[in-house]
């Protein structure tokens, strides 16, 4: 089980700003899981991964193919509070999921 949070890289977002948006992402599409799938990645240790992503484009393509294949996904919209304008895509989160569906979707991507 793993997750692996996607981030654009052409935004200039600062560590914070960053960090915030992977939370945002990770714990969003958590929401989205079922019981079972909560419960087996909470016991294998929550394992998560971020990975680069060069615009938004990119992020929208993840969620399609990570719907398509049935995986949590969840986009996040700044809200325009600090560094972003509002409804700026940020980042997205596949899984909580089996390690190998996320990876089809993830695995060519480089860590941030």
């Amino acid at each position: 089980m793993k997750q692996v949070i996607a981030a654009r890289t052409d935004l200039g977002m600062g560590q914070g700003k960053l960090a915030a948006q992977v939370a945002h992402a990770s714990l969003s599409a958590y929401e989205d899981t079922d019981a079972k799938t909560r419960k087996a990645w909470k016991g294998g240790g929550q394992k998560k991964v971020v990975v680069k992503v060069a615009g938004e484009d990119a992020l929208f393509e993840l969620a399609e193919a990570a719907r398509v294949k049935g995986l949590p996904n969840a986009i996040i919209r700044d809200a325009g509070h600090t560094q972003l304008d509002s409804g700026t895509a940020t980042t997205v989160a596949v899984g909580p999921g089996d390690a190998e569906q996320v990876d089809d979707i993830t695995g060519h991507l480089s860590l941030y």
